[in-house]
């Protein structure tokens, strides 16, 4: 029986994770010798924006789970002395500032050994978050870079501190889509956008998909989730997979499902990093105006060559 929450004195959410260890081979060769997560969108890299994220919430820790060949994540987040002196020295106190803004966090690293999953990557934190609710961050998926709109987590905080339960983003996604995600079956909204869930389904078969409502990159959970983990035997793909153990714990307590209505870049994916780094770059104060124009010219050449190649047909 599934447990009916009540709301009393909530615990504070403090703590994020943010599962890094993949091997991002969707985007070998650069990926052979880099973390995919310190790819840049124009001169940030992706996994900044997923820290910078968790800050804006109000999340106070954040452990980053690594494998092999991450080591440039931890770099680029620790102080470095000689870079920082020799910008002071030339007066570059822009340049000083954007270089100090990555350091003086408090962040934690702890390594999956094995690929074993999603879920597997999460249960690493089990010492970390201790008995306390925590944010699942992935770094496959940005939110409202652009803007100034609350963040997806700070919604998800919001949603628990009414609830005091566990609550996964969500996101309307193309029918044919559906099979590459985990998908929601709803019943019924609380309040706008909150919705309750009868199920979770990892990567439905298109025509049996429950709904178009799919799973995306963050997650609120309560600390029972690692008792599912540690028990999950691996699903699609042979791995233990994050869905597979909120299903489960969807049984025993509830699990609602935020709604989220704004703009999600897939970075994980080749042509969703360029067009997020093309959206980003055209906001960017240093390129943007250039980055428009060039886009203008170019588009007035493809149209040339777009015309040329009707009237020769």
């Amino acid at each position: 029986m599934k447990q009916n929450i009540i709301p009393t004195k909530a615990r504070k959410v403090r703590k994020a994770v943010i599962p890094a260890a993949g091997l991002g081979t969707r985007f070998l060769p650069a990926t052979k010798a880099i973390a995919k997560e310190m790819l840049p969108i124009v001169d940030k890299p992706t996994i900044q924006f997923i820290v910078e994220e968790a800050l804006k919430s109000g999340i106070e820790d954040i452990l980053i789970v690594t494998g092999k060949a991450k080591r440039p994540i931890e770099d680029h987040f620790d102080s470095n002395i000689e870079l920082e002196q020799n910008l002071l020295e030339k007066g570059k106190t822009e340049l000083l500032k954007l270089v100090e803004e990555t350091t003086d966090i408090n962040l934690h690293f702890i390594r999956q050994s094995h690929p074993k999953g999603l879920g597997h990557a999460v249960l690493q934190a089990k010492a970390f978050v201790g008995n306390e609710p925590f944010v699942v961050m992935l770094g496959d998926d940005l939110m409202n870079i652009t803007g100034n709109e609350t963040p997806l987590t700070k919604d998800l905080i919001n949603d628990y501190e009414k609830t005091h339960a566990s609550t996964i983003a969500v996101m309307k996604v193309p029918h044919d889509d559906v099979d590459k995600y985990g998908v929601i079956d709803p019943n019924g909204e609380v309040s706008k956008g909150l919705y309750n869930v009868e199920r979770f389904v990892e990567k439905p078969n298109v025509d049996e998909a429950p709904s178009d409502l799919a799973i995306i990159g963050r997650y609120l959970l309560t600390p029972e989730i690692f008792d599912v983990l540690e028990t999950q035997v691996p699903g699609a793909g042979n791995e233990i997979q994050l869905t597979d153990a909120i299903e489960r714990l969807n049984k025993t307590q509830r699990v609602f499902a935020h709604e989220f209505t704004g703009k999600r870049y897939d970075v994980g994916d080749k042509l969703g990093f360029v067009e997020t780094t093309i959206e980003y770059g055209l906001e960017h104060p240093q390129i943007g105006a250039n980055l428009k124009n060039y886009i203008i010219e170019k588009a007035k050449e493809l149209s040339q060559d777009d015309s040329k190649n009707i009237t020769k047909k």
